[in-house]
């Protein structure tokens, strides 16, 4: 694998988050794995992507995986494993970007064509019942910690969208982000021992307090914004954790 020449293979996205983040994680594996590892992945990734697309001549390359020992096999599924995780967190803050904003205008801009009235929306509305369940999830494997430094670049990604260089506590951005991907590349990702129910009730607090909270008070802003007053609470969250015995024999009567 020395000496290898990447300067024909297929860039990592044209998602500039991907892009910025896939570079992060890309000093991250320099400064952990070495040199040797960096170039490792990012040859069997982008010849791999050349050979899935079609490109001329791909099928010819080798992929070097059959050069890989144990360990750099290891440390090539976890760059791996963690490049997807951020590549992920990338397309759904750009597809949030692009639909969120427009999705509930849509809706009510449809419904009026449709001949339906504010009023009539209204009371569908005050008549129904929308109610995302939160379940228990004992197959999740990966830890908790994993999901917090993920929802941390998060939370630093949407700090650069305003424009910010620094966190409130004065952390460069840049900096702050390449610490929580060494964390991530430095975390065990999978759980050892099975989910207890504290576990899961953690992890669904999480997901509430992360996830939900954030996003039902601009939701209901923009449905008031549309609508020129305030729809009734017809969005309640649910869950069935603690009661889920066949799925976790840790919940006992």
């Amino acid at each position: 694998m020395a000496d290898i020449d990447t300067a024909h293979l297929t860039p990592i996205s044209q998602n500039p988050d991907i892009r910025y983040l896939g570079r992060i994680l890309g000093d991250v594996i320099r400064a952990y794995g070495g040199e040797k590892l960096f170039r490792q992945t990012e040859y069997i990734r982008s010849a791999s992507v050349d050979r899935h697309r079609g490109v001329a001549g791909a099928d010819e390359i080798d992929t070097g995986l059959e050069a890989l020992n144990l360990d750099d096999t290891l440390s090539f599924v976890r760059g791996f494993m963690l490049f997807s995780m951020l590549a992920n967190l990338a397309e759904d803050r750009q597809g949030v970007a692009q639909e969120t904003g427009a999705t509930v205008a849509e809706a009510v801009a449809r419904l009026r064509e449709h001949g339906v009235s504010d009023t009539a929306i209204g009371d569908l509305l005050d008549q129904s019942l929308i109610v995302p369940v939160l379940t228990a999830h004992p197959t999740e494997v990966r830890r908790k910690s994993m999901i917090d430094h993920k929802n941390r670049v998060a939370d630093l990604m949407k700090l650069r969208d305003a424009g910010l260089d620094e966190t409130a506590n004065g952390d460069r951005i840049d900096e702050a982000l390449h610490r929580q991907i060494a964390l991530l590349w430095q975390t065990r990702p999978l759980r050892r021992e099975r989910l207890f129910v504290a576990d899961e009730v953690e992890n669904a607090r999480a997901y509430m307090q992360d996830v939900f909270l954030p996003v039902l008070p601009m939701l209901y802003a923009r449905w008031e914004r549309v609508l020129g007053h305030r729809p009734p609470a017809f969005l309640r969250l649910g869950s069935w954790i603690g009661g889920d015995r066949d799925g976790n024999p840790f919940v006992t009567a």
